[in-house]
């Protein structure tokens, strides 16, 4: 069944191309005929000559006396960079080379069923061959493309119990710590008799004192935001934020939790789980003529790293839980700003649609000129029609001579009665309008000021609610006992702030 899947997986694959590279280190009982070199493949037939121990790579003749300990031979590509490298059925060696390199070296065929894993990932295991038994591991972490680049490393490792020699194909990208992995094993390359060595390596550079700054700097980060959203003083007055932007300060939560979230300790814990039990499965079928004194001095130093490891990521995950709750307390504290603002805008626009309302009522006042007009007149056209009647008399001469020109009209001497009326009563309607007028703009205006009275009292109440809540979240961190905030108590804060609020909208 393995097989079978093996070579289907294969066949589903595409191919990219990488340098490639070999890596022999080899120790004998004569440490002058120590080998440990790296060098590039660069003849086709260099690829299967590594493979097979032959020609240039065949092993030196010994002397006698002289033996093979243990060592490390690699496929290796460190400066992975074409961005399918990683990617979902991608491989980076031709497939003719792959499977050669899977078979001889005796790797774990579901390997190539890993290829589209994503973060940390360890696995070990023994394969199914009793009389020559090999512990297979498989360590890898990729991830998806960042800025159109790749991103991650692998390690395929087979150890073989009769030889002491781990071989396999270790692949990163130049981002990865592949390199100094690398360079710190030829450091340690007389332990290489441990196949665990190689995966201990690359997790101590993986969980170096870098994440520890990253989580100390997000922190920091942290302290500044909370001096901008909830004034909490606890920096320098340089470090502070100069201005309150609200999209600024969003997006500089959002950043800062995903620093904060930048390799997680919990992934990393089951890691160390797995490798203990790899350790384990290790020393369960070492021969006890190869378990001598250094070998078990290597195994325990690497439990006791193992440990450390994960009492290290455990107060991680602490460290990391605090920070990440202090940051919900200042997103919600920062939701209740925006609340604030947002209420306030509202506010704003609902009494500017009441100003608006009352202004329009009010527009009526483009009428008053034609209003004033009639009424002043009104009372002369009203009473020019009475007077038509018969307080004139226009005698247009006699009904038969018509060429008189009017010479007959009389006016009556009652005329001035017309005036007498229709001056008086043009100006009573005129007072009589203005007086109106005036009494309502006076009732216009205290319907303004009510109205804007209302609105701060609304505005102030709803401030001073989502100002109490904002108190109460913040006295979590500065409460010295149950219901004291900073040596003061907490009603005394939230009665001060409340008056300060209502001093600030009046």
């Amino acid at each position: 069944m393995d097989d079978y899947l093996f070579r289907h997986n294969v066949e589903q694959c595409a191919t990219v191309e990488e340098k490639t590279s070999y890596l022999q280190i080899l120790n004998y009982s004569d440490p002058s005929l120590n080998i440990c070199e790296e060098y590039s493949i660069s003849m086709a037939d260099d690829f299967d000559n590594f493979l097979h121990s032959r020609g240039t790579f065949a092993p030196p003749k010994l002397k006698d006396g002289v033996k093979l300990l243990d060592g490390m031979r690699l496929i290796v590509q460190k400066d992975a960079s074409h961005k399918d490298t990683f990617a979902p059925h991608f491989l980076s060696l031709p497939y003719k080379d792959y499977e050669s390199m899977v078979r001889t070296f005796h790797l774990p065929f579901r390997a190539i069923e890993g290829h589209s894993l994503v973060g940390p990932f360890f696995w070990c295991n023994y394969d199914h061959d009793e009389d020559d038994r090999y512990l297979q591991i498989i360590f890898r972490k990729s991830d998806v493309l960042k800025k159109g680049k790749t991103r991650g490393w692998e390690i395929v490792l087979s150890y073989s119990y009769k030889t002491n020699i781990t071989t396999g194909f270790v692949k990163g990208t130049p981002s990865s710590d592949i390199s100094k992995s690398l360079k710190h094993l030829f450091a340690c390359r007389t332990q290489v008799g441990h196949p665990l060595l190689l995966p201990i390596i690359i997790l101590s550079h993986d969980l170096s004192s870098q994440n520890d700054i990253k989580q100390r700097e997000a922190r920091h980060w942290l302290r500044r935001l909370e001096n901008a959203i909830t004034m909490r003083n606890e920096i320098e007055a340089t470090e502070s934020y100069v201005d309150f932007d609200v999209d600024g300060i969003n997006r500089d939560l959002v950043e800062c939790h995903s620093r904060v979230l930048w390799k997680r300790p919990q992934a990393y814990q089951e890691i160390v789980k797995e490798m203990k039990l790899a350790m384990q499965k290790f020393a369960e079928y070492v021969p006890e003529e190869k378990a001598t004194k250094a070998v078990k001095a290597l195994h325990n130093s690497m439990l006791g790293r193992l440990d450390f490891y994960r009492v290290k990521l455990t107060g991680m995950e602490h460290y990391i839980h605090t920070t990440l709750e202090r940051l919900h307390i200042q997103r919600q504290a920062l939701y209740n700003i925006m609340a604030q603002k947002e209420s306030k805008l509202n506010l704003e626009m609902a009494a500017q649609q009441r100003r608006l309302a009352h202004a329009s009522k009010r527009d009526g006042t483009a009428m008053k000129t034609l209003s004033l007009l009639g009424a002043m007149f009104l009372p002369g056209t009203f009473m020019a029609s009475v007077f038509s009647m018969t307080f004139f008399d226009f005698k247009v001469g006699s009904d038969s001579d018509d060429s008189s020109g009017g010479s007959g009209a009389q006016v009556s001497g009652m005329l001035w009665i017309y005036f007498v009326v229709t001056v008086p009563l043009t100006l009573i309607i005129v007072l009589f309008w203005w007086f109106l007028d005036r009494r309502r703009e006076r009732r216009y205006s205290r319907e303004d000021a009510e109205i804007e009275q209302g609105i701060l009292r609304l505005e102030s109440d709803i401030f001073n609610v989502l100002r109490r809540k904002t108190l109460s979240k913040a006295s979590t961190w500065s409460s010295v006992g149950a219901g004291n905030v900073m040596g003061q108590p907490l009603k005394t804060k939230v009665a001060f702030a409340e008056k300060n609020a209502g001093a600030d909208m009046v």
